[in-house]
């Protein structure tokens, strides 16, 4: 027996050759080829070609093989939890093998040119067969004895070609470990050599934090076995600080949900803000409406969570109903009134939103919904949102300017936190992006609160409570505005405000129904629908889910139809749907945990229990409110547009479709909203196009009929919704082109055919027995 330590050579020093070694067979009583079954040398074919790349070969050799990535054990694979890599350890042959290699065969010279090793006898580096691709490999510069284990059996491979190491830098310059196949189709595999190792002639440092030696690391993520599945490079780590089904403790889940509503604070509660003072209510009124949008915002929520699409999203007013809500507000009907105006138009809003959205919900739960899938696609979907956010362009900064010293700053400011410090973390959090909006406007609120105090806004023989006797003054006429829309203490919601109020359904009267109105608000539903459509695959990307199906798809609309009603009935003034921000509320915040959102829906509905919180949200300047509004729909706008990515966007037609539906639903309702004879002398200027329904270009003998078609067509949102839908079903275009392969996912057709892929869509088992007759329960 040779001992397994030999001298060499190195800088005039003795060195230990390392113990270790590849036994790749061998057989009692000796080496040799005595007792060889088959022929010798056996032929050893490379599993991956190197001409020859087949994306494929890794699944198939895994289903030849069996091998199991999560199976754990002596020879298994192990997944480690800190990379992407799949750790492959090759296992030991068992002693009773009688496989075994002649090593003194001299290999093709050929073969040299495409990095298989020669077994020369002058070679000196260590040679191994490579576990997963039956290549051989090279390890290390080192030299081996050969060995002859009778009491094992074995044979260790020994290659003395001290030539080889000057061929391999010929051939590659590089250490032969580190070269890795990223070629298209094919895993990612990377030999690890041990840290010790240097580059000789490169100068290149040492490797640092490797795992052992005899490993091979494989990226299994490079491509997607599933050819219908939209996201091939999807790593397996989401990077998400809180899974979909994840529950790291009550305390972590109270800031993660207080965390995920703070982001949204802008969405959820300024729309009072614009809606009441409109209507004619006092800040009373506009606490009021507030402190209902947070009861149905979490109720909602919660029922979204365990009904809807499970999706961690967030249902709220949505800027969908907004502007619909503006045409009605400002029809001629009620313009005129003096007494109760906010009550008769709060009324027509709920009926208007109770009827659109009974239509919603037969829209989902009959699987209409599920069939219109196949006609709405990104093409359709992207210019739909996007139209959303310009179609108040005329409203938000001639708004905000109505007191530009606060306002011109807060959006500077949001600017600045979620561009400029969007990567500096605080306590190992990006609070300038997450925290955004509320950041920046309670800096700005403070800022005005105390310009305030110091005077500033107060002018000689000016009211600082704005009476009506100002205006009469010249010269306090020109300062009214300034006074009203800066001023901070104009509000009394904090005094008028009672400290417990439980909103209650049908708290303004009974809703009041007709049919001009409620055909507006079917379609607008129809809108939301759209728009919630593309929140979730946009959310579905995020959570690392499948995209949902089509059933799924119309669940959530179904129950977002539902929800809507409630909103109706608490007569919050707008719908309740899916919050478009929430998508990039979730990008940010990295929070996608189920119990989180419900936590924080739950936090909600307990504050609006208390009628102080709404009133301190009511006497944020109106100003201050449009300005942070400019950045939300500009936001909505972004996202809508961010649909197009699951399309191919160089593609002309796609271009042409899209530019044209934005700038049509730009065009044609600024061509409605012209004919206002009257409205410039009774409204401010930025809701002048919202008044378009009561005087537009379309008359004919039914003066409810001319109502609605002219509210529809100066609606941005509807124009882009129908141009964009007619272009895309009648020009020709692919699946792949238009973006049809990732929204018309297959439903599984019965429980045991769920895709475990999409178990994060279904509903919990003790809910989902009661509805086994549902064809979209399982779905």
């Amino acid at each position: 027996m040779r001992p397994n330590e030999r001298d060499r050579s190195t800088n005039g020093k003795k060195e230990d050759a390392p113990e270790e070694r590849l036994v790749v067979g061998g057989g009692r009583g000796g080496a040799g080829r005595a007792n060889r079954p088959g022929p010798w040398p056996p032929k050893i074919d490379p599993f991956v070609p190197r001409t020859d790349h087949n994306p494929t070969e890794l699944k198939s050799w895994a289903k030849r093989t069996g091998f199991n990535p999560n199976f754990s054990g002596e020879n298994a694979s192990t997944v480690s939890d800190e990379s992407d890599s799949l750790i492959l350890s090759p296992p030991r042959p068992p002693s009773t093998s009688h496989f075994q290699i002649d090593t003194t065969r001299e290999i093709n010279p050929a073969r040299r040119r495409t990095g298989f090793l020669s077994s020369s006898s002058t070679s000196t580096a260590k040679t191994e067969i490579h576990p997963i691709l039956g290549r051989r490999r090279d390890l290390e510069e080192e030299e081996i004895g050969v060995e002859d284990k009778e009491d094992s059996g074995s044979v260790v491979v020994e290659d003395k070609t001290e030539d080889f190491l000057d061929r391999i830098r010929r051939f590659g310059r590089k250490d032969p470990s580190s070269v890795t196949a990223a070629t298209n189709g094919i895993p990612k595999v990377t030999p690890v050599v041990s840290p010790q190792k240097k580059e000789e002639e490169s100068g290149e440092e040492e490797t640092k934090n490797v795992p052992r030696k005899d490993t091979v690391q494989i990226d299994m993520f490079s491509e997607s076995d599933d050819p219908d599945y939209p996201f091939p490079n999807r790593p397996s780590s989401s990077g998400l600080s809180c899974e979909l089904t994840e529950n790291p403790g009550f305390p972590k889940l109270i800031y993660f949900g207080l965390q995920h509503y703070l982001s949204l604070v802008g969405s959820l509660v300024f729309i009072p803000l614009i809606i009441v003072p409109a209507m004619g209510g006092t800040d009373e009124e506009t606490a009021t409406v507030i402190s209902t949008m947070l009861l149905v915002s979490g109720i909602t929520t919660i029922l979204h969570s365990y009904f809807g699409t499970r999706l961690p999203l967030v249902q709220g007013s949505s800027f969908v109903y907004l502007a619909p809500a503006l045409v009605i507000i400002n029809s001629e009907d009620f313009r005129n009134l003096s007494e109760n105006k906010f009550r008769h138009i709060m009324r027509e809003l709920q009926g208007a939103i109770i009827v659109g959205s009974l239509f919603q919900t037969i829209l989902g739960y009959s699987g209409l919904m599920a069939f219109l899938l196949r006609f709405l696609n990104p093409i359709v979907v992207a210019p739909t949102i996007a139209a959303v956010g310009l179609m108040y362009f005329s409203y938000g900064f001639p708004q905000a300017a109505t007191c530009a010293t606060i306002s011109v700053p807060q959006i500077i400011l949001i600017l600045i936190f979620s561009l400029y410090l969007r990567k500096i973390s605080l306590f190992g959090h990006r609070v300038f992006l997450i925290y955004t909006v509320p950041l920046s406007v309670a800096i700005m609120w403070a800022c005005a609160f105390f310009v305030t105090a110091s005077g500033v806004y107060d002018y000689k023989d000016c009211s600082p409570n704005i009476p009506s006797s100002n205006i009469l003054l010249d010269s306090c006429r020109r300062h009214v505005v300034s006074m009203k829309q800066c001023r901070t203490d104009v509000s009394n919601a904090w005094a008028s405000a009672s400290w417990v109020r439980v909103p209650y359904p049908l708290q303004w009267g009974t809703p009041t129904f007709h049919f001009q109105t409620s055909f507006v608000m079917v379609i607008v539903s129809l809108v939301a629908s759209v728009n919630s459509l593309g929140s979730y695959h946009a959310a579905s990307l995020l959570v690392n889910l499948k995209p949902p199906t089509p059933g799924i798809v119309s669940r959530g609309i179904g129950l977002e139809g539902c929800t809507s009603i409630l909103a109706g009935l608490w007569g919050t003034g707008t719908g309740s749907t899916t919050l478009t921000e929430n998508v990039h509320t979730l990008n940010i915040t990295k929070m996608a945990g189920r119990r989180a959102i419900e936590i924080g829906a739950a936090f909600l509905i307990l504050f609006s229990f208390v009628g102080k919180i709404g009133a301190i949200l009511a006497s944020i300047p109106v100003a201050l409110a449009a300005a942070v509004l400019c950045f939300t729909w500009a936001l909505i706008v972004a996202l809508g547009l961010s649909t197009l990515q699951y399309t191919q966007t160089e593609s002309p037609r796609n271009a042409i479709i899209v530019g044209f539906s934005l700038f049509i639903s730009l065009s044609l309702p600024a061509y409605i909203q012209q004919y206002q004879p009257l409205s410039n002398l009774i409204l401010p200027g930025y809701l002048v196009p919202y008044s378009a329904a009561s005087s537009g270009p379309i008359f004919t003998t039914s003066s409810s009929f001319n109502y609605a078609l002219n509210a529809l067509l100066s609606l941005n949102m509807v124009v882009a919704l129908v141009v964009a839908f007619i272009l895309d079903n009648t020009v020709p275009g692919s699946r792949q082109e238009r973006g049809v392969y990732i929204w018309s996912s297959p439903t599984p057709s019965d429980e045991t055919d769920r895709d475990p892929t999409l178990s994060g869509y279904y509903l919990p088992k003790k809910i989902g027995r009661f509805f086994t007759w549902a064809k979209w329960v399982g779905s």
